[in-house]
């Protein structure tokens, strides 16, 4: 047989914003989840819905560092690829950024089936920051976008089922601590990309598990699915059952029929394949199909109104046409996790490739019939039965270990194989890719006691899961130490012990500044602002008098504790006080969008109206704006009752009378 698959390195050059350093300071306070759901909803859900949405929700971003040091200064960058092809379908893969499929064309028609963004720009949609929009993303670890997004994920040729090769992508997932893959195959002369994913829990307790493959598609699309009801859930945060296709008189199986940005989470009979398309005007178009495993189905939306445009805007390109999300997930919504039982693995297979259903999509045709025949053209394109056996021969192939290694990701799975010599066959974390922010946790893993740092800097990460904070208790208590077993504590739910260890710090720490601002984050969440605009106050001075250069790490501790600081001035009205602080911020941070932003309000609060109204009339671009996020709106209608002006327009919901 000839084997006509192949994989190879590829650059691609784009215009990329940086992605800049990550933020120093600890991830202490509640996660800003946009994905929660109104109690008025859970009594109405069906049982296994609503006890898979209660099911330990992600509290905290601990151990990940926020990312949010990117900027919107687009230039043409070199970015590393990885091209997976045969005579059908070229899959272009971006290791080094989540394992994302920025490209799918299918060769015989030269079709792009994917929305491919023109552009890499980062902005705050994923759990702890930069995410970026197009292609084909792995999420995994909790609802949301994961928080590897714009990390490196570890990358090798594996064997394939049927005698060519896999693109084999793993890395440990550090929020729910899990190790995972995707093997990405070509199957001889098909038009179909073969994707098998494993998650495995190899601890001793259950896991909450969490999986959405999100698919970026041009948004002039109808969206298919086999369901006749969805869950409508939109950032008014409320869930609800709806009918498929229309309901209020609109068919909202055309994504630009959405005035806001909403999910459709489809209810699929049991006994329905799992499937969905994106066809266009002409019956063409992409469809994904997976193993029953992978239940459930959903469309994404940014809507028409000008929030949503704005938001595509941002996203991409103006001028290059928007998109949607077409998505498959472990549970039927979003708002889910599922149970992993210790020592045992989840895994599927999904397909991706083209339809051709002709024009009868567009039909004015019922429903049924439509979605039955597009079914049937799936149907006969990739046989349910050939899936099934598909991923039956994929199966053993997931535990062939990489032959070429062709990228590397994080030192975080070989830190935690080399503390309990776990066998994860498949999915090697070779000791080798150690790296310098898992020394420390390696020297105490080794020694029992953390060393001191060399130089005087930042503190680095800390690990917070049980293993490591036991580690931490029982080393000796240098103030390094307790800094890191306060952190770890928190995120046990361990307050007042946290609190304590950090004040034991203080008494001989050399560096005061990441210690203080932590009890000043204590401070805010017991409600005792004033001592924590001190705390804050402290902080900054400390900070300012020890930086030692201008250089990215101590410009992104200044920048991300000033932030903090100048806001939780203004909070108690201090504002002489967060003047000064804003003062000692760098030139160049203050020219930052989220601090023109926070210049804004520090001059609306000096009173100097005109001022903070020149601000917007300057023109700013808050790089890091979350998702679902309010705050322009709600500083300009305090500066003039004008209409919000459509470059500062965000909004993602309607407004509420």
């Amino acid at each position: 047989m000839v084997i006509v698959t192949t994989i190879r390195r590829e650059v691609l050059t784009l215009p990329t914003a940086e992605l800049g350093p990550d933020n120093p300071l600890p991830p202490l306070r509640p996660l800003d989840e946009a994905h929660r759901i109104d109690d008025r909803d859970r009594e109405a859900l069906p049982r296994d819905m609503a006890r898979q949405i209660g099911y330990e929700p992600l509290r905290s971003l601990l151990p990940t560092r926020v990312r949010d040091g990117y900027d919107r200064d687009r230039a043409p960058r070199r970015i590393d690829a990885l091209v997976i092809e045969n005579d059908r379908l070229r899959a272009t893969v971006l290791p080094a950024l989540g394992g994302r499929i920025a490209s799918l064309v299918h060769k015989p028609t030269d079709r792009e089936l994917l929305y491919r963004n023109p552009v890499l720009q980062p902005a705050n949609f994923a759990l702890n920051g930069a995410w970026f929009s197009g292609g084909i993303e792995w999420n995994i670890g909790a609802t949301g976008h994961t928080s590897l997004s714009c990390a490196p994920l570890h990358a090798a040729r594996v064997p394939a089922p049927d005698g060519g090769e896999m693109l084999r992508l793993w890395e440990w997932e550090r929020l729910r601590d899990l190790p995972f893959q995707v093997d990405l195959w070509l199957p001889e002369g098909s038009d179909f990309l073969h994707v098998g994913v494993r998650i495995r829990n190899p601890h001793e307790k259950p896991a909450p598990t969490y999986w959405w493959s999100n698919i970026a598609v041009p948004e002039q699309r109808r969206v298919l699915a086999p369901a006749s009801e969805a869950w409508h859930f939109g950032y008014e945060r409320r869930l609800r059952r709806v009918p498929v296709p229309s309901y209020d008189g609109v068919d909202r199986s055309y994504p630009l029929n959405s005035p806001y940005a909403a999910d459709y989470f489809y209810e699929i009979p049991e006994e329905r394949r799992r499937w969905i398309a994106a066809l266009d005007a002409d019956g063409h178009g992409l469809v994904h199909t997976s193993t029953d495993v992978l239940r459930g189905r959903k469309l994404f939306v940014w809507g028409t109104g000008s929030g949503g445009r704005r938001w595509q805007e941002w996203l991409t390109e103006p001028g290059t046409g928007g998109y949607c999300e077409i998505q498959a997930g472990l549970a039927r919504t979003q708002l889910e996790h599922i149970r992993l039982d210790p020592e045992s693995e989840v895994s599927w297979l999904e397909a991706y490739g083209p339809l051709d259903a002709e024009a009868d999509v567009d039909a004015e045709g019922e429903w049924p019939a439509v979605v039955d025949g597009v079914e049937a053209r799936l149907e006969t394109a990739l046989p349910r039965a050939d899936l099934d056996a598909a991923y039956a021969a994929w199966e053993p192939y997931a535990d062939t270990e990489p032959g070429e290694i062709l990228a590397t990701g994080s030192g975080w799975g070989a830190l935690e194989v080399l503390r309990t010599d776990w066998k994860l066959p498949g999915t090697p974390f070779d000791e080798s890719t150690l790296g310098e922010a898992q020394a420390p946790w390696a020297a105490l893993l080794r020694s029992g006691a953390l060393p001191e740092p060399r130089r005087v800097r930042p503190p680095g990460e800390t690990l917070v899961a049980p293993h490591w904070r036991d580690m931490l208790e029982t080393a000796p208590a240098t103030p390094l130490t307790e800094y890191h077993l306060g952190v770890a504590q928190w995120h046990a739910g361990d307050r007042a012990q946290a609190v304590r260890s950090w004040e034991r710090a203080i008494e001989l720490a050399p560096s005061l500044w990441p210690l203080l601002r932590c009890l000043a984050v204590a401070d805010q969440e017991s409600g005792n602002h004033e001592r924590a605009a001190d705390r804050y106050t402290e902080a900054f001075a400390d900070l300012c008098h020890e930086r030692r250069d201008a250089g990215e790490s101590w410009t992104a501790a200044t920048a991300a504790l000033g932030r903090e600081a100048v806001e939780a001035l203004l909070r108690v009205r201090r504002v002489a006080d967060a003047r000064a602080v804003w003062e000692m911020l760098h030139p160049a941070t203050r020219e930052r969008g989220r601090f023109l932003l926070l210049q804004a309000e520090l001059l609306l609060a000096e009173g100097r109206r005109d001022d903070a109204w020149a601000v917007f009339a300057d023109g700013f671009e808050v790089a890091d704006l979350r998702e679902g996020a309010e705050s322009i709106g709600r500083l300009w209608t305090r500066l003039t009752d004008e209409p919000l002006p459509t470059r500062y327009d965000f909004r993602m919901r309607p407004e509420t009378p």
